[in-house]
């Protein structure tokens, strides 16, 4: 098989096949067959990362798939979104998060402030404190 980078499917499988291959040898890093195999590991990855491009979560999803996986409930984490109450409309999509929820919460679950940044797929609604009357659009005639 001729090294190349990798453009099509029949490609991507050839050249995992013979990284797997290769791989089972377990060659010496040095060797021709350890060179092969690295420059093959990276052509797969390269190929694979554009290929199967996964899309970031939503915030709101990072931090409860975390929660799961760490086995933490709501109230472990209402030291760091502020409050009980917070911490339930934060989770429920009703309150965005804050920069100092941001940091407390890359700080406990350890996920990127990168991904926290991003607007959650949930819909605020901002409710105004004070009613203003409708007032009727009038046409000025020229």
């Amino acid at each position: 098989m001729i090294v190349r980078i990798i453009k099509t499917k029949a490609q991507h499988k050839a050249a995992f096949a013979e990284l797997t291959r290769l791989a089972r040898l377990d060659p010496e890093p040095e060797s021709s067959n350890g060179l092969r195999l690295e420059l093959l590991a990276k052509l797969v990855e390269d190929y694979e990362k554009a290929r199967f491009a996964f899309a970031r979560p939503d915030p709101i999803d990072a931090i409860l798939f975390r929660m799961e996986e760490r086995g933490l409930r709501q109230k472990d984490i209402v030291r760091a979104l502020g409050g009980k109450n917070r911490a339930s409309e934060v989770l429920a999509r009703k309150r965005p998060l804050t920069l100092p929820m941001i940091r407390a919460l890359h700080e406990k679950l350890d996920i990127p402030p990168a991904l926290l940044i991003r607007e959650p797929a949930g819909v605020y609604r901002v409710r105004s404190a004070v009613k203003r009357p409708v007032r009727s659009a009038k046409r000025v005639a020229s």
